[in-house]
């Protein structure tokens, strides 16, 4: 059935199968014939499409962290505020995320690099002149960018306590809404005074660079 497919089509849907299976069984479980299997293709032909299950998950990856930037660039352009795009891009980013709650805890240099890939995207889009967005008042962006992709990165890592808490799935679109809402007022807030921010920024300052 699969192996009549346009070769894109193909590709594709192979690369989709992976991003599924390496995040419900991770790296080392995943398989080329449970991938092609979930395909509806040949095992043969999941090696002549990517080669080796190594170049299938650095696909996924690369598809991942472009997925990531492009919502990312797209919501900043105005799509932040249009309904269509945000049920699009919640519905197209629940297989990313399911993905990316796997990678990011399993220690591979992949992982690593590409969690460095989203804080250097963050770190470049905070420094743009967009309408509706204030600059950082940051001394230090890379900490700054770095922290934001630590909490966001933390909420899809921590989805199934987060789904348990929540009552719903916060990886898929109905549990997803109501986490972002959150997400949304948590950033909107000032809940610590002016006065005490300083002092606490103060202190932490003044703190050791060890323990003695």
């Amino acid at each position: 059935m699969g192996e009549d497919a346009p070769e894109e089509t193909t590709w594709v849907r192979i690369r989709d199968a992976a991003l599924a299976q390496f995040a419900e069984h991770g790296e080392r479980g995943a398989t080329i014939r449970g991938i092609a299997k979930a395909a509806e293709v040949s095992p043969a032909l999941v090696q002549h499409y990517f080669g080796t299950k190594e170049s299938l998950r650095q696909a996924c990856d690369e598809y991942a962290i472009e997925v990531f930037r492009r919502a990312e660039h797209e919501a900043l352009d105005g799509g932040m505020g249009d309904p269509g795009f945000m049920a699009v891009a919640m519905r197209a980013g629940v297989a990313i995320r399911r993905y990316l709650a796997r990678v990011l805890v399993d220690g591979s240099p992949r992982a690593a690099a590409l969690f460095d890939d989203a804080v250097a995207l963050n770190k470049e889009l905070l420094q743009r002149d967009d309408p509706g967005m204030s600059k950082p008042t940051t001394d230090d962006l890379h900490a700054y960018s770095a922290v934001m992709m630590g909490m966001g990165f933390g909420l899809v890592v921590l989805h199934e306590h987060m789904s348990r808490v929540l009552g719903a799935d916060t990886l898929s679109p109905a549990g997803y809404r109501r986490l972002a809402l959150a997400a949304l007022d948590v950033h909107m807030d000032v809940l610590l005074s002016e006065e005490l921010a300083e002092q606490a920024r103060a202190s932490l300052k003044d703190l050791p660079d060890d323990e003695t």
